[in-house]
């Protein structure tokens, strides 16, 4: 069933350890690691925007206070700027202050996704709203978010977004089982399954960090007990919902772009090798650089 009501606010968890990128990330949040010369969770932000949602919520947590900082005006910064004539990088610093209306609110403890969006329900109330993982960077080219909003409108319930992958990785990601819809890149979930055991998958599409949710949610989350690493697990309250027809129910947008990865070392330097390389400023120098640096190792 359809559901008029608008989407407007997205949701960006961004209160994790890190721990991946320790030691960078022991005073620095791992949000704010550069892609080239942006962080991080710019790019998600920007994407937010760029689908219509202009009220922004992170969720942060202790020494998080960078975060806070570079969506707000660094007036000493621009002064500097101005002073010099340094018009570009005025513009560059007022861009990420200017680009949405950013709240905060701390999670306190990292008790997992599904508690970080838990945090969310005060601001957001009874409408649909949309999560934006961070470790998830999709291509501006590739409108996903302004998709799963159209299908939101046009399904109700709650949208997912989903990635095909060999059948060898399907058991690292939460994982959907699917039926077809009468729209070619829209599915019905019936279920889901976090991490499952190799060979027992009910099929190769996984969830990456891209959603759409139903008010509906808050309550499933306020009752879902801890999950996998002891955190309550907003794959867990998806799943409720999925088999819970009177809830909406959930469906999947099976996406087939660009997709880019920062959640760990090997895939965030993938990621910087891409978008140096995609760079009109950079890739004249950059590209040949690399094919003969790749060309000169034994």
């Amino acid at each position: 069933m359809a559901d008029s009501s608008s989407v407007t606010k997205a949701v960006i968890p961004a209160a994790g350890l890190g721990t991946r990128f320790l030691p960078a990330t022991k005073a620095t949040p791992k949000e704010m690691l550069p892609i080239v010369d942006k962080p991080a969770i710019q790019y998600v932000v920007e994407e937010a925007v760029a689908a219509g949602l202009d009220d922004v919520l992170l969720i942060t947590g202790r020494s998080k206070r960078s975060i806070e900082d570079h969506f707000d005006r660094a007036y000493e910064l621009e002064e500097a700027l101005a002073a010099k004539d340094n018009t570009d990088g005025l513009a560059q610093v007022r861009e990420s202050a200017e680009l949405a209306t950013v709240h905060y609110v701390r999670q306190g403890e990292p008790r997992g996704l599904g508690h970080a969006v838990l945090c969310a329900a005060r601001h957001v109330g009874n409408e649909p709203f949309a999560v934006l993982l961070g470790d998830d960077l999709i291509d501006p080219r590739d409108p996903l978010l302004t998709r799963m909003i159209e299908v939101r409108e046009r399904f109700g319930g709650s949208v997912v977004a989903l990635m095909e992958v060999p059948a060898e990785q399907v058991s690292l990601y939460g994982c959907a089982a699917i039926e077809p819809t009468d729209e070619d890149d829209v599915v019905t979930i019936t279920d889901l399954v976090e991490k499952p055991v190799p060979g027992s998958a009910p099929s190769r599409w996984i969830i990456i960090g891209r959603y759409v949710c139903d008010p509906k949610i808050f309550d499933v989350l306020r009752q879902t007990p801890p999950g996998r690493g002891g955190e309550i697990q907003l794959t867990d309250a998806l799943k409720v919902l999925a088999g819970d027809p009177s809830s909406g129910g959930v469906y999947g947008v099976l996406f087939r772009g660009r997709r880019y990865d920062t959640g760990n070392k090997l895939d965030y330097l993938r990621t910087l090798v891409v978008f140096a390389s995609e760079r009109p400023d950079l890739a004249q120098e950059f590209v040949p650089w690399l094919r003969a640096f790749l060309e000169s190792r034994p």
